[in-house]
């Protein structure tokens, strides 16, 4: 069904109807082709994704968003990437198996969707049997996202904004909490709450990331309040302190500086406060600061 949406792609929110088949691209600028910018294994995910052993994690260019502080901006909007079919993708998804993967983190995958099933069938038939990361901006069609019901373990999305002024303005998308907060609701019902292993390597389930604007941009405390609400006493969220002023940051309003210390700290509070006991927070250190565990379960 998803290849049949390619006609008149409908895939993510935008909507935006061309036909990708025959050579026309919409605002995420993706043929009928998967375009992967890299693959590699990654040890700078949350812990219960990077593992000893690293995550899986394909980079896959374009994006549904245009947000103006993207990190990765050379690769969600310069197109930077190779064009890979289904069975080319295959390839690289057992590559990264037999590496020793703790799984296949697809970063970005929205509108490579097609061919990433496609490719996942074949993975599979061939032997991986790792778990799939489905690592997203958030900015999902809840009906997509009910299609791919068993065929993800684990949903990764961000939560952005709370309000939707600011998702325009910041990311250039129109209703991006109404369709962030019920594909979220889909993504819980259908994987739950994180599962991790016993070596605390996640297997099933819901992950959040939120990353904390300067200016209170990100409106954290309603996101956090709101992820309770969605999610319960066992909603897992990575509370992520690593914004500085990249890509046309530096020319808007508000985003112009690097995150200060009170203002993460504000956030850690509403954390607290909303009752949240799973999930990650970090330093104030470098891009890569590493995540510190908070009220892990046993």
């Amino acid at each position: 069904m998803l290849k049949k949406w390619l006609t008149s792609c409908v895939i993510c929110p935008r909507a935006c109807k061309v036909d990708r088949t025959k050579g026309e691209k919409g605002f995420c600028k993706i043929g009928d082709k998967a375009l992967v910018n890299t693959a590699q294994l990654h040890f700078g995910e949350e812990p219960a994704i990077s593992g000893s052993r690293g995550s899986g994690t394909v980079f896959f260019s374009g994006c549904t968003l245009s947000c103006r502080f993207c990190q990765n901006h050379e690769i969600s909007q310069g197109g930077w990437g190779e064009p890979m079919d289904a069975k080319d993708l295959a390839a690289v998804f057992l590559e990264l198996s037999l590496k020793g993967a703790h799984n296949l983190n697809l970063v970005t995958p929205t509108p490579h969707l097609a061919v990433i099933l496609e490719a996942l069938a074949l993975a599979r038939e061939n032997g991986c049997n790792l778990p799939v990361v489905y690592n997203t901006s958030g900015y999902e069609r809840p009906a997509t996202i009910r299609r791919l019901k068993g065929l993800i373990e684990i949903y990764m999305p961000d939560y952005k904004y709370f309000h939707e002024p600011a998702a325009k303005r910041l990311s250039n998308a129109e209703a991006y909490v109404e369709n962030c907060r019920r594909s979220l609701v889909e993504m819980i019902a259908q994987a739950g709450s994180l599962q991790l292993d016993e070596k605390g390597v996640a297997r099933k389930g819901v992950l959040v990331r939120h990353l904390v604007l300067p200016n209170g941009l990100s409106q954290s405390p309603e996101v956090l309040a709101d992820l309770r609400k969605l999610g319960g006493k066992d909603i897992w969220v990575s509370l992520m302190s690593q914004y500085r002023p990249m890509y046309k940051a530096c020319e808007t309003k508000g985003l112009e500086r690097s995150l200060i210390e009170e203002e993460y700290e504000q956030a850690v509070k509403a954390l607290e406060e909303n009752g949240i006991e799973n999930g990650y927070i970090q330093g104030l250190g470098s891009v890569r600061a590493r995540h510190f565990p908070r009220f892990h379960k046993p």
